[in-house]
């Protein structure tokens, strides 16, 4: 099973979320900066390193506040663990993503999220979680 962190970075009331390419496996789905944890890597490291590479920035890493599995149709599986990023020092910047955009949580659902999101996309828009 994969292991991946993501961020969930909120400003001014609205939450970052990023487009993949339609390079990327799963083109063009919306999803949540973060990658892979790396052999040897530290969760909360493995999301530092990855919020650097894809959108520049020098994230402090918070609380862990949801972690899920999904088991895609392909047979590939991938266990996600959701962290808070209370502060960050430098500006967004799209290195990676077809798409980067600030977006009220209540609109969250209107976009097309890769499945193994999709429940934390709900109670997110919900309130449920942050």
């Amino acid at each position: 099973m994969r292991q991946v962190v993501a961020a969930l970075i909120l400003r001014d009331g609205k939450i970052l979320i990023c487009q993949r390419t339609k390079h990327q496996p799963m083109p063009l789905k919306w999803e949540f900066p973060g990658g892979k944890i790396e052999e040897g890597e530290q969760p909360r490291d493995a999301l530092r390193r990855e919020l650097e590479e894809e959108i520049g920035i020098d994230a402090r890493i918070g609380n862990e506040v949801a972690r899920l599995q999904h088991n895609y149709r392909n047979g590939g599986a991938v266990e996600l663990r959701f962290f808070d990023v209370p502060e960050y020092r430098g500006e967004i910047e799209n290195r990676i993503f077809n798409d980067v955009q600030w977006v009220d949580r209540t609109q969250l659902p209107n976009f097309d999220f890769l499945d193994a999101d999709l429940e934390l996309v709900k109670d997110l828009a919900a309130g449920k979680i942050l």
